[in-house]
């Protein structure tokens, strides 16, 4: 399945965010979205999701234009940057997302004391691990991950990693966050947004030359 965005124009009062804005994401691909803070990368993806209206937008799947908001074809999971799970057991939201808890606690073999403890009572770090398995393990065809590996410790980043490589072969997941040498090790393309278009990342040291890193950052 091919994703694609196409003509993207997004104003707030006369500022322009994203103008001519053109991506494209697939199964069996993680595409990362990279730039500077306030750049639009959020903006973006709730563009894709059909939270945000912009002025004008063509999302294509596997070259058919997609006319209602994404979400509402079920095709879609989207982990924003905000908290969002509701304040139920932990193993009872596994049910209604219909994800394997055992599975999850095989894999994070701390949350199993967790199995009947309410959301409000784990950390924000702990419950973002939770929000991310579950978005990555729903049933959907495309994925769009805003800010994954903030507040995550070092080994639960590369956990997290591990999981997004293995869901990428049945899944086409867009990735945005600002630390940037994990969307560059876990993509396999990226776009960068500057001055509100987006340009395709073929070699890396192009983000130096686009002025996104500093020179040597890649060395």
């Amino acid at each position: 399945m091919i994703l694609e965005i196409d003509n993207v124009e997004l104003n707030f009062g006369t500022k322009r965010i994203l103008n001519g804005i053109y991506l494209k994401a697939e199964t069996g691909i993680v595409t990362g979205i990279l730039g500077s803070n306030g750049c639009g990368k959020s903006c973006l993806l709730n563009i894709i999701f059909g939270n945000l209206k912009p002025k004008y937008k063509l999302i294509r799947i596997d070259n058919k234009p997609i006319l209602k908001p994404l979400y509402l074809t079920k095709l879609v999971k989207y982990l924003p940057q905000n908290l969002f799970l509701p304040n139920l057991k932990v193993s009872k939201i596994f049910k209604l997302f219909y994800v394997s808890w055992e599975k999850f606690t095989q894999e994070f073999p701390a949350f199993s004391k967790y199995e009947k403890t309410k959301v409000n009572r784990l950390s924000g770090g702990e419950q973002r691990i939770v929000e991310i398995y579950l978005i990555l393990k729903s049933n959907s065809e495309i994925v769009l991950l805003d800010e994954p590996f903030s507040h995550l410790a070092p080994l639960q980043i590369e956990q997290i990693k591990k999981i997004i490589i293995q869901e990428k072969l049945h899944k086409a997941i867009l990735i945005t966050d600002h630390m940037y040498s994990h969307i560059i090790e876990t993509s396999d393309e990226i776009y960068l947004l500057k001055n509100g278009s987006s340009k395709k990342i073929n070699k890396l040291n192009e983000l130096e030359d686009y002025k996104y890193l500093s020179e040597g950052s890649l060395s």
